[in-house]
């Protein structure tokens, strides 16, 4: 096997067991049915803070290690998902059905490996990451699923 081949596997296989060791578990995942935020909320034992906005409900997930903001379209979808703390979130769980396409993405990235900041723009996934040591923040959304109208600004 190249020798860049073996240490992006490794690399990739390393990210793989971060995210499996130090992630919290979650339920509430792009493209979601609403009902999973309170699951995600209790599973996480985090506190639920909701803001009902004219176009969507934006569900705030906080505990000791970070936030994870939750976008509730009104016709119940989970169109975004923002996340920032000490340890990235498990992105497989967030992404739900949209993580292969994500994962994809990424391993034909150009040099993939650790990335510090990840954007993928995609007709059906939007990521923007930014990852260093304890410190973790991104936004992912669905643009089929974003309500018209919604500043995509407001995604923190």
């Amino acid at each position: 096997m190249n020798p860049a081949h073996t240490r992006v596997l490794r690399a990739l296989t390393a990210a793989a067991l971060i995210l499996s060791v130090f992630s919290s578990p979650a339920f509430a995942f792009l493209g979601g049915d609403a009902s999973s935020v309170q699951q995600d909320s209790a599973l996480r034992h985090s506190q639920d803070v909701s803001t009902v906005k004219l176009q969507f409900e934006r569900h705030d997930l906080t505990t000791a290690g970070g936030s994870i903001h939750e976008y509730v379209s009104r016709s119940g979808k989970v169109f975004a998902i923002a996340w920032n703390g000490q340890v990235p979130p498990n992105l497989k769980q967030l992404f739900g059905a949209y993580f292969d396409s994500y994962h994809s993405a990424v391993a034909a990235r150009s040099a993939p490996g650790m990335h510090r900041h990840v954007a993928i723009v995609q007709p059906d996934l939007v990521v923007q990451a930014v990852g260093r040591l304890r410190g973790f923040r991104g936004v992912a959304y669905v643009p089929s699923l974003v309500p018209v109208g919604f500043d995509l600004s407001d995604l923190q």
